[in-house]
């Protein structure tokens, strides 16, 4: 997934209708950089083998972590270490930009009805 054009953020976010939904929009080696809409409460779950790189490109993000929450506007970023039990929320509709490797599925360590298969910008 190298394109030789520049991919416009706003552009693949408007044609996403689902929250919780992440699309790949490029790979940087074997790391996939993923844009999504997310609003309410998204499953709790670990990544064991992985961190995972949350940047928050409209909205407000709250990340519930064991010992604390983080609250991410518009323009923050924030990594959870890999095996940290987290849960992201967003109050409103908040729009991400993820960066974690390509194999990573979204819910981590507790598959569910939130689980995604990855997905290409363009599908």
């Amino acid at each position: 997934m190298h394109s030789p054009e520049p991919c416009n953020l706003a552009g693949v976010l408007s044609g996403v209708a689902e929250h919780w939904s992440p699309r790949t929009v490029a790979v940087v080696n074997d790391y996939d950089v993923r844009v999504v809409k997310v609003l309410g409460e998204f499953t709790p779950h670990r990544h064991a083998d992985t961190d995972e790189f949350f940047l928050v490109l409209s909205g407000e993000l709250t990340i519930r972590l064991d010992d604390r929450e983080v609250v991410l506007e518009e323009g923050d970023a924030f990594v959870v270490p890999r095996g940290a039990l987290h849960q992201p929320f967003a109050p409103t509709e908040t729009t991400l930009l993820l960066f974690e490797p390509g194999s990573t599925v979204n819910t981590g360590d507790s598959p569910g009805p939130l689980t995604t298969a990855r997905r290409l910008a363009a599908d």
